[in-house]
Parts: structure tokens; C-alpha cells; sequence
């Protein structure tokens, strides 16, 4: 079975993650998303709803396993990186900048907890709906001695301010549904958010597809949209801290003890 399934019904474009039970992500799941843009970018294509396919899990955050690995790696190559360091345009922040342009409504059915790389990602769509329920959502990574790496550093900031963007994200503190909804994160909490996701689709369906795309165009359009050149800096600082002692050791803990990213310390 794929890990990341997809089905189209009355126009609705539906991405479920049908991620292993602990429902982190891989780059192989990025992959597999990424591929799928421009099948959701197509005339009969109306909304598009991301979801979980694990129960009470939207993505629980990037695997830190693929992440430690890939430090492992760098740090035997003898890599280092700075604020100069050429380095890709990688996967999450060409998913994320297409869900942004897709002329079409994306709405994220937060199932179930989303963080880390999964928060990153819902805060790529243009819809969030968050379930009742014992949820967390946030950048943790500031517990594993990095950062966020796909653009959370940037659209956090969008979502909630300065301020509060740079408390949660220092802190590394995760927030549950009621707190995210009072912080302008998600836009409503249902009891079932995937129920709730497709009910707002099928309502944005009925609408002329024209003018969605031209009011998502317009509104998105209203603040500067998130730099380029920043998201660069943001994918070295993170591969500098990936390949530091501190981070590698974090990250290999975790993995090794079997943690949960909010008990890292």
C-alpha cells in the first residue's frame, strides 16, 4: 500500500497519509505528495483536503530517524554548513509553495496530532480543522537542538505574530486544539475534523472555481509571501545545527531511547 493514498469524488481531491502507526513522515512520503501537485492542480479539481490516515495522527512530525541519519551521514563526510552554503531547494518547501499557489482551496482535516514537519505543512493550506480531542500542534524542534526547517520559522510567525511565534518556537511548546484555535492557528475545532473538512469542501465545490482561485490569489497576495532567500538561510541554519554535536546527540536520543519529541530535553 502507498504511503500517501488519494481519491477524487465530486470534485473533491482527497490526500490521505497513510503513514506507519507512529505517523511520522519520510521523504518518501514527501516525494509521493509532491508528485501529486499537478494531478490536484486539474480543471476538475475544486478543494483539496489533506488528512490523516492513522487514527488521532494528522503526521506526527518529520521522522527524526531520516534526520539523524541523514546528520549521521553529513557528519562523517566531514560537512559543515553557514548562512553561505549552497544547499537544495529541498522537498517540503516545494510542497509547501505549490499547495500556496494552487488555485485551488486546501484545507488540512487535523485528525489527530500535527507537528513539527506535519505543522509545517498545515500551515501551508488555507483551511485548518482541528478534532476534539488530546491533539498537539507546533514546532517542537528547539528540543532536539535544531530548527524548523520546512519554512515553520516563517509561516508561524504569519499565523500568530512575532511574539508569539518566537515563544512557542524557542520553547518548543505544542499547543492543543482549543488553545490553537484562541491563537488563530486552526479555524475550527469539530469532533470530527475530516467529517467537518469535507463538508466545508463540498460547500467551496458548489462555487465558481474562478473566483476561489482569484480570492486565494488576491488574499495570499495581501502580505509579502514567504522569501525565498529566507527559506535558504532557514534549510542551512538547520542543516548547521543537524550536523553539530548538540543536535546529532538530541536527535540519536530520541530515536534510540524511543521518546516522544516533547519529552527531549
Amino acid at each position: 500500500m502507498t504511503a500517501v493514498r488519494h481519491s477524487l469524488e465530486d470534485g473533491i481531491f482527497t490526500v490521505a497519509f497513510a503513514n506507519p502507526p507512529e505517523g511520522f513522515f519520510t521523504g518518501a512520503m514527501a516525494e509521493g505528495l509532491l508528485a501529486l501537485l499537478p494531478a490536484m492542480a486539474a480543471d476538475g479539481v475544486r478543494a483539496v483536503i489533506l488528512q490523516g490516515g492513522v487514527p488521532g495522527v494528522f503526521i506526527r512530525h518529520y521522522s527524526v530517524a531520516e534526520l539523524a541519519a541523514l546528520s549521521d551521514a553529513l557528519r562523517a563526510r566531514g560537512r559543515t554548513f553557514d548562512e553561505t552554503t549552497p544547499v537544495a531547494h529541498h522537498t517540503m518547501n516545494r510542497i509547501a509553495e505549490g499547495l500556496e499557489a494552487l488555485p485551488k482551496p486546501v484545507i488540512a482535516a487535523l485528525n489527530g496530532t500535527a507537528m513539527g514537519g506535519g505543522w509545517e505543512l498545515a500551515m501551508a493550506c488555507d483551511l485548518r480543522i482541528a478534532e476534539a480531542g488530546d491533539q498537539a500542534y507546533g514546532l517542537p524542534e528547539a528540543r532536539l537542538g535544531i530548527l524548523p526547517g520546512a519554512g515553520g520559522t516563517q509561516r508561524l510567525a504569519r499565523l500568530v505574530g512575532t511574539a508569539r511565534a518566537l515563544e512557542m518556537t524557542l520553547r518548543g511548546r505544542t499547543v492543543g486544539p482549543d488553545e490553537a484555535l484562541a491563537l488563530g492557528m486552526v479555524h475550527e475545532v469539530a469532533s470530527d475534523a475530516a467529517a467537518r473538512a469535507a463538508e466545508i469542501a463540498r460547500e467551496l465545490a458548489a462555487r465558481p472555481p474562478q473566483a476561489l482561485a482569484h480570492i486565494k490569489r488576491l488574499v495570499r497576495a495581501a502580505l509579502p509571501p514567504v522569501d525565498p532567500e529566507t527559506l535558504q538561510l532557514e534549510s542551512r541554519l538547520f542543516l548547521d545545527l543537524a550536523v553539530s554535536d548538540g543536535g546529532n546527540a538530541l536527535m540519536r536520543r530520541m530515536v534510540d531511547e524511543g521518546l516522544d519529541i516533547r519529552e527531549v530535553e
